[in-house]
């Protein structure tokens, strides 16, 4: 389970606004990288923890809880496109960069799941922390504010092309996944650089 450990020394520290930050979906054969960056200036809650280990309706429950109890969140999106451009770690860091962009009110300080995104060190005291997501409250916040938005694209996508059953796979290279595109080839949405998404 996260904890508030870090960012009650950072507060204590004179750091007001500290901010988690995690992504979500650099392993799915098709749709975005989303990252999210949740900033609070206490300890605002319980229960949090790295979004993959929550059954999904936990995942909402805090994701309702979180989006109320932040002092902002911001969301960032990476499509497909550009992960094939320019490499899923770049555009993994692209998408944090977006979230910060998108947030209303900024931290002081900033704690990363395991990157130091070079487009986010020259703005704001960053720290890169080895499984964050279960470490760090606020970097488990931002997973599971992630988590939850990408589930939902990819539920929306799904109405467009059923054929994948996104709405239960999302995207993640699961044998049903690798079946539909033998049947069906790619769509729009897939990451045509990754393995396994042409001539599967």
């Amino acid at each position: 389970m996260a904890d508030w450990e870090r960012e009650e020394v950072l507060w204590r520290s004179g750091y007001s606004l500290v901010g988690g930050c995690d992504e979500v979906g650099r392993g799915p054969l098709a749709g975005p990288v989303v990252a999210a960056i949740t900033v609070f200036s206490s300890a605002a809650m319980t229960g949090l923890d790295d979004s993959k280990v929550l059954t999904p309706k936990k995942r909402l429950e805090l994701n309702r809880e979180i989006l109320n109890c932040a002092t902002a969140v911001g969301i960032g999106i990476v499509h497909n496109e550009i992960i094939d451009e320019i490499n899923i770690l770049n555009a993994t860091k692209m998408a944090m960069s977006k979230a910060w962009r998108n947030l209303k009110l900024k931290p002081d300080y900033l704690l990363v799941d395991a990157l130091e995104p070079e487009g986010l060190v020259e703005k704001v005291r960053l720290e890169g922390m080895i499984k964050g997501d279960s470490r760090s409250a606020s970097i488990a916040a931002a997973s599971i504010v992630a988590k939850v938005f990408r589930d939902r694209l990819m539920v929306w996508y799904h109405k467009t092309y059923p054929q994948y059953n996104f709405s239960k796979n999302k995207g993640y290279p699961t044998r049903e996944h690798y079946q539909a595109l033998r049947t069906y080839g790619f769509c729009p949405l897939h990451r045509l650089s990754f393995r396994g998404v042409v001539n599967e």
